[in-house]
């Protein structure tokens, strides 16, 4: 599996300076404190930290969902930082891919409905070449005509998989897309996510606190209080427990050595 840079040069997604403060004085939780990074075009990139890290927080500032207190976003050449809500709204919809624990379905509709939902509310056309691709690669071409209600877990999260990659955008970002499922349901789902870059080309971002699931990508970024601490390539479970025990050691020995504030 290739090694991606993250340099400007090849970055699809950037931030500078990111930080992000919720409350005031007293009450201030650091959530990012100053984060650079660059995400690979066409690379699997998996983020990771214990509850707090900042982890959830950095995907959603980086995917325009939450609006940072300082710093720049740069999406495919969109600096997103500055936006307003109509054009975050425009640029979720046609360039962002998205997939989260809860599955997001419209219980009405069925599988194919909800796969082309981000294209209808587009007021677009269906490449139906593209789709019939992404319906092979995620393997529902029997169950296009059921609704949610008539699919597995694994099913459903891979028909949000599928709604995530119809639009072709730049960046797919995955918050713990398989926290609901079983062992088997979760392979195929990070399966399908896997084959999407090496054979589409897509660039996918996913949030994990799972080894086996961060296993799957290219590198792994770890956060700890805010901030990137460690960035693994070519991670295998084994490698990113370790990562994971040495960062949560060092962690604490910064705290302690802080001492009490």
């Amino acid at each position: 599996m290739p090694t991606p840079t993250s340099t400007v040069d090849t970055a699809i997604a950037s931030a500078r300076g990111l930080r992000k403060v919720y409350g005031h004085a007293q009450t201030e939780v650091v959530a990012l404190d100053s984060v650079d990074v660059d995400i690979a075009r066409g690379s699997f990139t998996a983020i990771m930290g214990p509850s707090g890290s900042g982890k959830s927080t950095l995907m959603h500032c980086m995917a325009g969902l939450d609006r940072p207190t300082a710093g720049n976003v740069v999406v495919d050449g969109a600096e997103i930082s500055s936006m307003n809500e109509r054009q975050l709204t425009k640029l979720r919809r046609t360039r962002l891919g998205f997939v989260f624990q809860a599955f997001n379905l419209i219980p009405t509709l069925t599988a194919r409905e909800n796969i082309i939902l981000p294209v209808s509310l587009a007021r677009g056309r269906v490449n139906e070449g593209w789709f019939e691709q992404v319906i092979e690669a995620v393997g529902l071409a029997d169950r296009l005509s059921h609704k949610p209600t008539e699919l597995s877990g694994g099913q459903q999260q891979r028909v949000a998989c599928a709604r995530a990659l119809v639009t072709q955008p730049s960046v797919v970002f995955a918050d713990e897309p398989t926290g609901n499922l079983d062992s088997v349901s979760s392979h195929e789902v990070l399966s399908f996510l896997r084959r999407s870059v090496d054979e589409f080309g897509q660039t996918v971002v996913i949030v994990t606190h799972d080894p086996a699931t961060a296993a799957f990508a290219d590198r792994v970024l770890f956060l700890a209080d805010g901030a990137i601490v460690g960035d693994l390539a070519d991670p295998t479970v084994d490698r990113v427990i370790d990562a994971l025990r040495a960062h949560s050691d060092a962690s604490r020995a910064r705290r302690a050595s802080a001492g009490p504030r």
